[in-house]
């Protein structure tokens, strides 16, 4: 199963989060806002896996984050089969605001 680390006030994640659900049996989407144990083990993978070094120098957060069934992480949608916000693929913002199916 693939992690998924994010939150619901990241547009990126949100985005995200409505590709997998109904997907619970190849997902798990941990929301890191929710409880400091999320937020704990997400900023633990964050300051150990050299993924994150170029997230860390622009000052981003790095969600939303995906950690394969092997422990390897990508910041990469696509490489875990999801569409990425902002992609040719994807929805717009207002398309996404005003509840668009898929979006």
């Amino acid at each position: 199963m693939i992690k998924i680390y994010g939150m619901p006030t990241c547009p990126y994640c949100d985005y995200i989060h409505e590709q997998v659900v109904g997907r619970e049996d190849e997902f798990e989407y941990i929301n890191i806002g929710e409880n400091i144990r999320n937020m704990s083990a997400f900023t633990r993978l964050r300051d150990t896996d050299p993924v994150f070094e170029r997230m860390k120098k622009i000052g981003d957060v790095g969600i939303p984050a995906f950690v394969l069934e092997d422990g390897s992480v990508t910041l990469d949608p696509a490489d875990v089969g999801l569409i990425e916000f902002g992609t040719a693929n994807a929805c717009s913002i207002e398309d996404h605001k005003n509840g668009r199916k898929g979006c």
